[in-house]
């Protein structure tokens, strides 16, 4: 039997008063990925995450963490809120201490390696330190608990360049020593670039894309031609600019191209994520609602 996703959410909404703040969203992330979570904000991202950990109820569908729902195996999964929850009273080694008698799995030695390495002192009051330490402490406090699935609700937002660095490293070390399964959000998508290996893009409280990364890469392109070309066969236009005499194609493609009147260039995962927002948030037609699959798998056949 093969081994249930780490994360899978199927049909999965959630509605306050008359708006959804999540819709039809279904997707799964295999265990031991590095996934990014993009969209805008108010697209469903910090939802999606509370629901997924058991701290909001869903109102429609179903989410299962290791097959089973997040009630019955919160032990094994550590989140970092957005609004970073920690008792600003608390000296940073207080914090650390009343996180260990929460968690019976926890891990004191690397919770002090850590803010070692981010020059965090044990001594200090929470309520002293920037807002870019305290989220340095709270991923700390995630960490320690040697969860195998973590969700991170941007947790690099308040950081400096140099820190963001050093919190994804420790992020990455610890992930490759622990086997942990990571849902990650972020605006910052040239960091998600670096360290994420799957990619979901939330818009309007729907799933547009779900699917590894590499493979969005490899199966997306940038076409230049001539102005007004038909698009090639085997792609789906997912933006066009026009500029004079030229138009510029965003594609999504199911078999290789074969027209000497485009230019093929690749495009960044930047350019990727902003393509299929701005689909979303213009009403167009999408297969956002189903995660992008390999051309003839049997998953791709079954959502037909």
């Amino acid at each position: 039997m093969s081994e249930a996703p780490a994360l899978e959410t199927i049909g999965l909404g959630k509605r306050y008063g008359h708006t959804w703040g999540l819709r039809d969203c279904s997707f799964d992330i295999p265990t031991g990925r590095i996934a990014a979570l993009v969209g805008p904000n108010g697209s469903g991202k910090s939802t999606l995450l509370r629901v997924a950990v058991g701290v909001a109820r869903p109102t429609t569908g179903h989410v299962r963490v290791f097959g089973r729902t997040p009630e019955e195996v919160l032990h094994r999964v550590g989140y970092l809120d957005q609004e970073r929850p920690l008792y600003r009273s608390f000296k940073v080694g207080e914090m650390l201490r009343f996180g260990e008698k929460l968690n019976p799995l926890w891990d004191a030695a690397a919770a002090r390696l850590y803010l070692g390495e981010l020059k965090i002192s044990l001594g200090a009051r929470v309520g002293n330190l920037s807002v870019g330490q305290q989220a340095q402490v709270a991923l700390t406090i995630c960490l320690a608990k040697r969860p195998d699935l973590l969700l991170l609700d941007e947790p690099v937002a308040a950081l400096d360049p140099l820190a963001r660095e050093s919190v994804m490293q420790v992020l990455l070390r610890a992930v490759v020593q622990d086997g942990t399964t990571v849902l990650l959000s972020s605006h910052v998508i040239a960091d998600l670039a670096t360290v994420c290996d799957y990619l979901i893009i939330l818009s309007a409280s729907r799933v547009s894309l779900a699917d590894d990364l590499a493979y969005v890469l490899a199966s997306h392109h940038l076409l230049v031609g001539a102005r007004d070309t038909s698009a090639p066969t085997g792609t789906e236009v997912i933006a066009a600019t026009h500029t004079g005499r030229q138009t510029n194609l965003l594609v999504r493609v199911t078999e290789p191209i074969d027209d000497a009147g485009w230019r093929v260039e690749e495009p960044t995962l930047e350019e990727i994520v902003i393509a299929y927002l701005r689909r979303a948030e213009a009403g167009g037609e999408s297969s956002a609602h189903q995660p992008l699959l390999p051309k003839g798998s049997e998953q791709e056949q079954a959502s037909r």
